[in-house]
């Protein structure tokens, strides 16, 4: 069996504190991650022929997390079929919003999956749905996931009824 494969791409090494919770929920659905630091405007080349042999490289879904301007989503999105989802990064300029408009705003036909401003952990949990359609043994992960939130959810509704008596 095929361990399931993600890029991980980040526009400058700053965004990856970010990043990191991304790449840990990958590894807790049993997903593999490529980690790459590329930029849209820096090394352009470099992006677009990355996109192109992602799929040949055994890539499946491509995560690609940037600030500001925050094309790297995009430029990898046009020249590849493969998913792509964007991780905005807050910034110092707009605290994010220029990065989140800038992945939502594609234009039709060039889809980037957008999760929230530092939304890392959605991103890796987002792959790990998208991959779970040809990889059955991430669904079960994913359904334990929910449930162990679940339950969390449940205990501190108990937790705070608890506390809110002694009020």
């Amino acid at each position: 069996m095929k361990t399931p494969k993600v890029a991980v791409i980040m526009g400058s090494d700053s965004d990856f504190p970010v990043v990191k919770k991304c790449l840990v929920m990958l590894k807790k659905f049993g997903i593999s991650a490529e980690v790459s630091v590329i930029s849209a405007h820096r090394t352009p080349e470099l992006a677009a022929q990355y996109a192109k042999d992602a799929e040949k490289n055994g890539i499946e879904v491509i995560i690609a997390a940037a600030g500001k301007a925050a094309h790297l989503g995009g430029v990898l999105a046009a020249f590849t079929t493969l998913p792509v989802i964007g991780i905005p990064i807050k910034s110092s300029t707009m605290d994010g919003m220029d990065s989140l408009l800038s992945m939502v705003q594609m234009p039709k036909g060039i889809p980037v999956a957008t999760v929230a401003i530092d939304g890392a952990d959605n991103a890796g949990i987002l792959a790990a749905q998208i991959l779970s359609l040809s990889h059955e043994e991430i669904k079960p992960l994913l359904q334990k996931y929910k449930e162990d939130m679940a339950q969390e959810v449940i205990k501190k509704n108990i937790a705070i009824k608890e506390e809110a008596k002694t009020i």
